[in-house]
């Protein structure tokens, strides 16, 4: 994508349109193209790194398979997952499933890796919203629409 395209993207990723849009839309396509590729192809990922995570549900105990924006960590090992929620009230029912469950898998590139999730605070925490938001400028906004602070998770390969 070009660097125009990237900016008008951005730009509208943090309306709050899109935020009311985007999460009935988004993941639904991103799970129909992703089971057709047999895991190869994420639509989002053409614009962000992506990645398929598969946690167990908090409550129901299914295993639960949501796509995400990622970042992927220097050290190749890792990703760090945002739960901003496009901006919206409600932590990502995705972040109580890492916080009730935090052994899970991701699949990136049809390839799928054991992952263990850590809430991520203080100063590491800090440290990572600083990396989210160099990735992803809207993040930013996403945090100033809401009261409640954005989950990070720190994940890593078991």
């Amino acid at each position: 994508m070009t660097a125009l395209g990237v900016r008008l993207v951005r730009r509208v990723s943090a309306t709050r349109g899109f935020a009311r849009v985007a999460p009935h839309v988004i993941p639904g396509l991103d799970r129909a193209v992703h089971r057709l590729t047999r895991g190869k192809v994420l639509l989002s990922a053409q614009m962000l790194p992506g990645l398929v995570l598969t946690s167990t549900g908090a409550r129901s105990g299914l295993p639960r398979h949501t796509p995400l924006a990622c970042v992927p960590q220097e050290d190749g090992r890792g990703w760090l997952l945002v739960g901003s929620n496009f901006g919206r009230d409600d932590h990502p029912a995705w972040t109580h499933n890492l916080l009730a469950h935090p052994e899970a898998s991701v699949s990136v590139g049809g390839e799928d890796i054991p992952v263990t999730a850590r809430l991520l605070a203080g100063e590491e925490r800090a440290a990572a919203w600083a990396d989210a938001l160099v990735f992803w400028p809207p993040y930013a906004a996403y945090q100033a629409r809401v009261e409640r602070e954005i989950r990070l998770f720190g994940i890593v390969r078991r």
